[in-house]
């Protein structure tokens, strides 16, 4: 196998988790206000779905990162980040001077989810053929 082929598919997975890590450790970092922004957003238990948050995008992040169960961690996480694509970047529920920047931001969900199904369906790493 080129190395190409070998080092690849590790930089994509670091590429794509590294949101998600980083997010995650930003909730934790400003935990009171994540809680607050959910919370604005009509979430019932904003802190318990805080919580969940962080476990899923810094465990799914770090699990992806470490190609530990890697197509469960992409499953998961493709699936939390189009549900908060939905919930927290409504662009069409926006201001018009804030309409543009919440679709970038709903697109750039949906692209992520695109990229995290490609390791759902091919895992981790790249296969001999």
């Amino acid at each position: 196998m080129k190395t190409i082929e070998k080092t690849l598919p590790i930089l994509a997975r670091i590429l794509i988790a590294l949101i998600f890590v980083l997010s995650g450790a930003s909730k934790i970092a400003s935990f009171d206000g994540t809680v607050g922004y959910i919370a604005s957003k009509g979430l019932p238990l904003a802190s318990i779905a805080a919580v969940m948050a962080i476990i899923v995008e810094l465990g799914g992040g770090l699990m992806l990162v470490f190609a530990y169960r890697a197509r469960l961690a992409a499953f998961l996480l493709a699936g939390f980040t189009v549900v908060a694509a939905f919930i927290f970047h409504n662009f069409w529920a926006m201001p018009a001077d804030e309409m543009q920047n919440q679709m970038i931001h709903f697109m750039k969900n949906l692209a992520l989810a695109g990229g995290l199904l490609m390791v759902v369906v091919h895992g981790a790493s790249a296969k001999a053929e």
